[in-house]
């Protein structure tokens, strides 16, 4: 049977906590973000990350991005971030924006399929929010879907994928956005998108055009 938490109408803080020690411990948590529903874990631990790239069904050869709730986070596991780097932050987290920065050696090369940069994302969803605050280490999340599906935007769909290989389900109803989130590297002073989400080229070029 799924251990399943209903935050539709409320968030359980208590509970969110303690769904936040078991994501400190190594375990696999389904949780809803803004863009789309995330599977996710502690990000610093190689193990845990190990498991969520099994139960997925992701090829290790794909990097997974961390998700943060403050800029202390950011700087704990990326470095030489440059002006624009942080400018596109500070316009667009929180928010559906992954940034590829360049990563500290505390991110397991597991993260990151053994680049030397990582993708950072800070989700505008108050569950995702708390949960890393509570959590106190970025998370790993790929989105909630086994490698190759759709990405997962209601539970009931996503729980059928996982079952009870996830420690615990999160139910924050459907997804605001529906979309995975706009990855954008900068590369030589110039933002790149990588993959399109709800941010567009245009607004990634408004800030840029600034430096």
């Amino acid at each position: 049977m799924q251990n399943i938490l209903d935050f539709r109408n409320n968030i359980n803080y208590p509970k969110l906590k303690e769904t936040a020690e078991i994501i400190k411990s190594g375990g696999i948590v389904v949780f809803p973000t803004e863009t789309v529903y995330g599977i996710g874990t502690n990000g610093l631990n190689e193990n845990a990350v190990k498991r969520l790239y099994k139960i997925k069904q992701r090829p290790l050869t794909k990097p997974i991005s961390l998700l943060v709730n403050n800029l202390d986070m950011i700087n704990k596991i990326a470095t030489d971030i440059t002006k624009l780097e942080y400018a596109l932050m500070k316009e667009f987290f929180p928010g559906p924006l992954t940034i590829i920065l360049k990563k500290k050696d505390i991110v397991p090369d597991i993260v990151t399929s053994n680049s030397d940069t990582v993708g950072v994302r800070m989700p505008s969803n108050e569950i995702a929010l708390k949960l890393i605050e509570f959590s106190g280490v970025p998370l790993a999340t790929p989105s909630a879907n086994i490698s190759g599906k759709p990405s997962g935007t209601n539970l009931d769909d996503i729980i059928k994928d996982f079952n009870t290989n996830v420690d615990f389900y999160i139910n924050g109803g459907p997804s605001k956005i529906g979309l995975s989130s706009t990855i954008v590297k900068v590369i030589d002073g110039t933002p790149h998108i990588l993959r399109q989400g709800s941010i567009t080229e245009e607004q990634i070029k408004k800030v840029s055009s600034k430096f």
